[in-house]
This record gives C-alpha cells, sequence and structure tokens, in this order.
C-alpha cells in the first residue's frame, strides 16, 4: 500500500483530489490536513509515500512545511500544488527536491499522469531498499557462517592468514596480539539463545563465536589492553552468564583457558577452557583453568600441558588403550599416595567429563552415566572405569560405523559443486551427517589440507577457468566463484597465485592470443 497525504486548507480541493485518486489508483491510502501543522502532526505516525502540499496556506507556508517534513524524512515525496507556476517557488522547490507540481486548476488526466510517474518513482526506490536489505541480509548470514567456520579452523587447524584478516575487518573486531579461549556450557535447547550470545560478542567487538557442538559453544576472544585479563574475562562471562533465560536458570557455565599469543597455541587455550568446565556444579558459574590443578599431571608446568594435550589427542583419534593407560596410572599414583578413593573417582570423573565434551565435537553423544557408579574400594574402582570406557568406545565405534565409506568423497564433490555458494562446515555436515570439527579433523588427515584451503582452492581453480572468457570482468568473476568483495577476491587470489587476477588474465589472454 502507497500512503498518500493531502495538505490544503480548501477542503473542496482535499475532496476533489482525494476523489480522483481513489477511482485512478488502486492500493493507495490517504488521509487530509487542513493546514501546515496537523500536516506535520498526521506525518509522524502516518509516514507518507507521497504529500500533494498546497503552497499558499494560513500559519505555515507549503515551502516551510516541506522543508520541515524533509528534515525528518527524507525518502518522501511531495507535489506542490499553487496557484501561481512562479519561478521563485520552482527554484525553492528544486532545492527541496520536489518531485513535481500541479497548477490550480489541473485536469484529470495530468494529475493521473503526474502521480502515475511519482509512485513508478517511490516503487523503484522501495525495490532497490528491498534489494539492499536482503543483499545486507545475505551478507550477514554469509559472515556469520565464515566467523563459526574460522573458529573451527583455528582451534583444529590453521586458517589462511588472509581470511582472517578479512573477517576481522569485516566484523570490525579489533584484533590484538594476545588471545584466548573461552567454553560455554549450555543446557538443551539453548539454540534460541545462541543468536543472543553472538550478539552479545559482537557489541564488545573482541571476540569469534563458534559453532554450537552438542552442549558446548567455543569463543575465541581477543585482548583488550586496557583491561587485565582476569578482569576481561570476569566481565565477559558475567555478560554471557546474564542472558540466561528465566527457564535456563540452571546448565550454564564458562570455563576459560590461558592467553597466548601465537595462532597454533589457541586450540591449547581451548582444551585448557574445555579442561576447567569440568566441574560445573561452583556456585559463580565460570572457572579460570589456571585455578585447578592439572587434569593429567606431568613432572612440571610444560609437561603437564603434554600430557593433557596428549589425553586430548587419544580420545580425538580414538586411542582406547592409550586413554585406559593414562586413567590407571592416575588411579595407580593417587592410590600409591594414599588418597581417598572418593577423591580418585571425583578426578576419574573429571576425567570421563572431558572425555565426552571431546567426543561431542565429533557428533558422538555418549550416553554414558558419568556419575552413577559407587566405588567402595580401589579394585572396584579400576573395573567401573574399564566398564565407563568400554560404554563410551562403543558409542564411538558405532557413530564411525555409521559413516559411509565413500564421505570423504561425498564431502569434496559437494564443496566443488556448491563452491560459489556461502556454504560453511555446518552445511557439509548436514550433507553427510558428521559434525564440522570431525569435517575439519578428517579433510586435514585424509587429505592433508584444512576445509577453508579446498574451498578457497575450488573457487580459485573457477575463477582460472572464467578468466579465458574475455567478455566477463573481474567483478563479474568474483561474484560468480563465491566472493562478496573484489578486493578480498584478488588478495586471496594473489595469496594462492602469487599474481593479482588481473596480472593472471593478462599473461593467459596473451598466450591464447
Amino acid at each position: 500500500m502507497t500512503n498518500i497525504l493531502i495538505v490544503d486548507d480548501e477542503e473542496v480541493e482535499r475532496d476533489g483530489l482525494e476523489m480522483i485518486l481513489k477511482k485512478n489508483f488502486t492500493d493507495i491510502v490517504i488521509q487530509q490536513a487542513k493546514n501546515g501543522r496537523l500536516a506535520i502532526e498526521i506525518a509522524s505516525d502516518f509516514q507518507p509515500d507521497l504529500v500533494f502540499m498546497d503552497i499558499q496556506m494560513p500559519g505555515m507556508t507549503g515551502i516551510e512545511v516541506i522543508e520541515k517534513m524533509k528534515s525528518y524524512y527524507p525518502r518522501m515525496k511531495f507535489i506542490l500544488v499553487t496557484a501561481y507556476a512562479t519561478f521563485d517557488y520552482a527554484k525553492e522547490a528544486m532545492r527541496l527536491g520536489v518531485v513535481d507540481y500541479l497548477v490550480k486548476p489541473s485536469r484529470i488526466k495530468e494529475i493521473v499522469e503526474t502521480v502515475e510517474k511519482v509512485l513508478n518513482q517511490i516503487k523503484g526506490e522501495q525495490q532497490r531498499v528491498e534489494a539492499m536489505k536482503q543483499q545486507e541480509n545475505t551478507l550477514q548470514i554469509a559472515m556469520s557462517l565464515f566467523e563459526t567456520d574460522v573458529v573451527t579452523q583455528l582451534l583444529f587447524d590453521h586458517v589462511h592468514e588472509v581470511h582472517l584478516e578479512k573477517l576481522l575487518e569485516m566484523l570490525d573486531i579489533q584484533a590484538t596480539e594476545e588471545k584466548f579461549v573461552i567454553s560455554l556450557i549450555v543446557p538443551d535447547g539453548f539454540e534460541a539463545s545462541y543468536s543472543k550470545v553472538r550478539e552479545k560478542l559482537n557489541q564488545t567487538g573482541s571476540g569469534l563465536v563458534g559453532a554450537l557442538y552438542g552442549r558446548q559453544l567455543p569463543i575465541i576472544v581477543f585482548r583488550k589492553q586496557d583491561q587485565s585479563f582476569r578482569s576481561q574475562a570476569i566481565m565477559l562471562a558475567k555478560e554471557i552468564l546474564s542472558l540466561k533465560t528465566a527457564g535456563e536458570a540452571t546448565g550454564w557455565f564458562v570455563g576459560i583457558g590461558t592467553v597466548y599469543k601465537s595462532l597454533s597455541q589457541i586450540r591449547q587455550s581451548y582444551q585448557e577452557s574445555l579442561i576447567a568446565t569440568r566441574d560445573t556444579s561452583i556456585p559463580r558459574n565460570f572457572q579460570f583453568y589456571e585455578e585447578l590443578p592439572a587434569l593429567v599431571s606431568g613432572i612440571d608446568e610444560e609437561t603437564t600441558k603434554q600430557s593433557e594435550q596428549q589425553y586430548f589427542d587419544h580420545i580425538r583419534n580414538g586411542e582406547w588403550d592409550e586413554i585406559f593407560q593414562r586413567i590407571a596410572h592416575i588411579i595407580d599414583r593417587l592410590e600409591q599416595e594414599g588418597t581417598m578413593v572418593k577423591q580418585t573417582q571425583q578426578r576419574v570423573m573429571e576425567l570421563f567429563w572431558i572425555a565426552t565434551r571431546v567426543l561431542s565435537e565429533m557428533g558422538v553423544e555418549s550416553d554414558v552415566p558419568l556419575y552413577s557408579f559407587k566405588s567402595t574400594d580401589y579394585r572396584q574402582l579400576r573395573a567401573e572405569a574399564r566398564h565407563l570406557l568400554d560404554r563410551m568406545q562403543e558409542s564411538y565405534e558405532k557413530h564411525l560405523a555409521s559413516m559411509e565409506v565413500d564421505t570423504i568423497q561425498q564431502m569434496k564433490q559437494y564443496i566443488i559443486d556448491h563452491a560459489h555458494e556461502d556454504i560453511s562446515l555446518e552445511a557439509v555436515g548436514q550433507q553427510v551427517g558428521l559434525s564440522p570439527i570431525y569435517i575439519s579433523k578428517i579433510f586435514k588427515e585424509q587429505l592433508g589440507i584444512n576445509y577453508i584451503n579446498f574451498l578457497t582452492e575450488c573457487r580459485i581453480e573457477k575463477a582460472k577457468r572464467l578468466m579465458r572468457d574475455p567478455l566477463k570482468s573481474l567483478k563479474e568473476i568474483t561474484f560468480e566463484v563465491g566472493y562478496h568483495d573484489p578486493n578480498y577476491f584478488s588478495k586471496v587470489f594473489k595469496k594462492i597465485c602469487h599474481s593479482s587476477p588481473k596480472e593472471y588474465r593478462k599473461k593467459l589472454l596473451s598466450k591464447v592470443e
């Protein structure tokens, strides 16, 4: 519907114009105002698309009213209605952007033609605005998908620095040398709150939100130089926890990893943040890794971190004998130290809790009742631990057995076929029934390349083929292969091909000639 406001101090003029408009146009809503001040009041609620404005009215003149309304509603269209087609009025109307004018008395045909022209302008502008909104929405969705993929790659692989730089630039995130990871543990049904967490992180301008894996959400946080690490982490944890709804009073917990400088160490911070969630019963609902005793102890801090890393790797690789040996070694050591069975049992529970978190990354949901067994002595504790581990191994192997033999080929072909779209690890995962993190792992281990680099190679190879057509512009090629920004495409292309798209195409076409 198009809203039209008729402003004139003569009632007969207003009614006559309204009758003509209703007779000749559909999908319009009309209101009237007998003076300029009333027109301004009506416009605030009615929001007219088109205003017929009489020039000579008591109080404010039509020109004064247009100037006032234009300052509030710059997109509003105005048609002047005057008994005097003078040059001064025309000049002032042009300055204010009035689209046309009618001289009283006007013929019906003239009124209809003028209104048709203006309504077409309004429709064209509305279509352009809608197209821009859709484009912006598409870009926002693409950036959200890209952001979760980059987090996955950073935590489980390495991201092409060009991708990371562009992402941070587009998201207006101030990257700093130091960074750490927090893991948010959430209850079932958290999906409705996921967007609120992402919005909160976007407001801070300091973090990248990953994909939700089971009941855990990883977030990479860039250190703020004007705050201490602890104060920044605590403030962010409290802001995230404040997003809980009344129905989610329990189940949210934040684990906070250590600060590191190197991108290669970001995975270490992530694993530490998971370790920090091993006891979710504390009242404040967040915990720093550095405040807890080691999950898998070593001789010193370095060997402790190595031991924890090895434990994570054993779980991800399904090395169950090695996992049991580590658990058995801890049980033996604690027994030799005279630790009470109950306390040792708690440590074993923590190890199993972390194991379920790691398996959840891969889409393996274990139904192991972690807190159900009651051991009265060390012999029983060892037996129960073996039993629980066997059940966890059974869930893991059942998950692997459900994978089709040609899963990798399916993933590759899907990416090749859809590389020009805003696809993500999530989308690929839905096609083959695997978690995004596990897909990342398969790519690295089976293909020797990470997912983003494979996707990029597909796009660049297609761009090379399209460059053979001299009628296609580089801008057209940019969009056709799946990029939204020609400058970004140029950076990625140059990084891979060691020459700009323009230089590459020039050499390519010269060989053809």
